[in-house]
């Protein structure tokens, strides 16, 4: 019979015992594992953001480009970092909050749902808790975010931004669904098991090893871009992988036929390379077959292209 073990809490002040020279040091470098949790990409944190007289525990990026703030607590939810949540947002010119914390306080659930409900659809209020578990007998402990409290379409009123926000949304997923469908017809099948998103951003796994990825990206003007994305959780393997595959970068690009961008990205765990076609955005939508197409076409070379050179590592 298979031995299943017993997840046991562990009090979160064993893994990290300052907040901010602690817990923020390392959300800053696992910013990845908060993202599965609120479901969108956050990226190019920095810590101790200037906000006036105060400092924001983490500034980061959200999928558009737009600040998203982080205020962390390694206890329960109190007044006073409500109030740093909205200053911060304020002050930061934010559009998302998200406000971590080991316990949270029914008024404050209830505060983060109302201004979720009675802000513009463009700002949003996320309340995560954060816990740790280890596997009973086993080290290390890991942690976990739960979302208690996030926006959603519902709570939000019928405003511009809203509209706007709707139409991005609806836009990204009428692409992806066009484009899955003329990817499968052409049968290039790498991303045959997808669904249609509303991210700026569809990824599937190269089929060689976990944390490598083919993925692409469309944005709302100009452009779209195929690229392999590098993440296995480990920043050094990350960068082993990726060093493993640019020197063979001159071939590579041979073999593509076309230079591609390596980007290392020495300050974040990550590293990709990518390919930027400039046919057009979401917005381009008379276009779309084109674009579609020489997109599938970029991304089938590119798989082609890179997969024996991942095969090798």
């Amino acid at each position: 019979m298979m031995k299943i073990g017993r997840l046991e809490p562990v009090p979160v002040r064993e893994l990290w015992c300052h907040e901010e020279r602690g817990f923020s040091v390392w959300l800053e470098s696992n910013l990845d594992v908060l993202s599965e949790a609120v479901g969108f990409r956050l990226s190019d944190p920095h810590r101790e953001s200037s906000a006036g007289c105060f400092a924001c525990d983490l500034l980061c990026e959200g999928e558009d480009g737009e600040p998203v703030i982080i205020e962390n607590q390694l206890e329960q939810t109190d007044h006073d970092h409500l109030g740093k949540v909205l200053t911060y947002l304020a002050n930061l010119e934010a559009k998302s909050a998200i406000w971590i914390s080991t316990s949270a306080r029914a008024e404050h659930i209830r505060t983060i749902q109302w201004l979720n409900e009675t802000t513009p659809a463009n700002i949003s209020f996320y309340l995560v808790r954060l816990a740790a578990y280890r596997i009973s007998g086993c080290e290390p402990a890991a942690p976990l975010f739960t979302v208690i409290v996030g926006p959603s379409v519902e709570t939000k009123g019928f405003g511009v931004e809203k509209k706007e926000m709707a139409e991005r949304h609806l836009l990204r997923l009428r692409f992806w669904e066009q484009l899955l469908e003329r990817a499968k017809n052409r049968g290039v099948a790498l991303h045959e098991r997808c669904s249609p998103r509303k991210d700026s951003w569809l990824g599937a796994g190269c089929g060689v090893r976990a944390g490598i990825s083919f993925t692409y990206v469309v944005w709302m003007t100009e452009k779209t871009a195929v690229e392999l994305y590098i993440d296995t959780g480990d920043g050094d393997e990350n960068k082993r992988i990726f060093d493993a595959v640019a020197s063979n970068r001159n071939v590579i690009e041979t073999e593509f036929g076309a230079p591609l961008s390596w980007e290392r990205k020495d300050e974040k765990r990550g590293s990709r390379i990518r390919f930027v076609l400039k046919q057009g955005g979401l917005k381009d939508e008379d276009n779309w077959l084109a674009i579609q197409d020489a997109t599938i076409d970029a991304m089938d070379k590119l798989a082609k292209v890179l997969k024996p050179y991942l095969a090798q590592i």
